[in-house]
């Protein structure tokens, strides 16, 4: 089951750029206590490696930690699109992080 709570859900979010954006999802993922503060990093380099864009303004960055015991979500609808180097060439504005344990 997937938890996507109130708390999980951020509207006109600010972020300039695809990192600052990664930065602002894992930022509410350590407040609402999902994740340890050190796993944006790796969320970060994980993107420099693959893209996680699916095209018509939609990312989805996942990823898996042991020590989660459920499926977590974060979505945020950034209030101004922002490169995040999709093949389609169009600025992405809806972000859904997925975490699996």
């Amino acid at each position: 089951m997937l938890d996507l709570d109130q708390k999980s859900i951020v509207l006109g979010a600010q972020a300039a750029s695809k990192l600052e954006a990664i930065e602002l999802v894992g930022k509410v993922l350590t407040q609402n206590g999902y994740i340890d503060p050190g796993y944006v990093e790796s969320m970060k380099g994980r993107e420099a490696v693959a893209n996680t864009f699916l095209g018509n303004g939609i990312a989805i960055p996942h990823g898996k930690l042991p020590n989660l015991d459920k499926l977590h979500g974060i979505f945020a609808r950034l209030e101004h699109p922002i490169d995040f180097e999709s093949i389609d060439d169009r600025p992405v504005d809806l972000i859904f992080l997925l975490l699996a344990p």
